[in-house]
């Protein structure tokens, strides 16, 4: 079974925590992150300072951030298939760490 592969071409910040994401088949998808922001990579994120360093890795094609946080790229560009997984893991964090703290 072949899968696409998917690269991150551009990414412009939109709003807190919001970026608009351009891939290189032409799709360009938007996202607010900050439903998924927790966790001991993601949560670091919550910073806004530290989520505007974002920069797409040369490499990877995908966006990264200075903590070494990072997002498959066909993660991003399925966006509406995964949001909902992805946010309900980052509240089983927060509810997990809610319970350690």
């Amino acid at each position: 079974m072949e899968h696409a592969i998917y690269r991150v071409v551009g990414c412009e910040i939109t709003g807190p925590y919001t970026l608009r994401i351009t891939f290189d088949d032409g799709m360009v998808r938007e996202i607010n992150f900050k439903p998924v922001l927790e966790g001991p990579v993601y949560g670091a994120l919550q910073d806004e300072e530290l989520f505007k360093q974002v920069s797409i890795d040369a490499e990877i094609h995908t966006l990264v951030w200075p903590n070494g946080a990072d997002f498959n790229p066909e993660t991003l560009h399925e966006w509406p298939t995964y949001a909902d997984e992805m946010k309900r893991m980052a509240e089983r964090w927060a509810t997990t760490m809610a319970k350690v703290g």
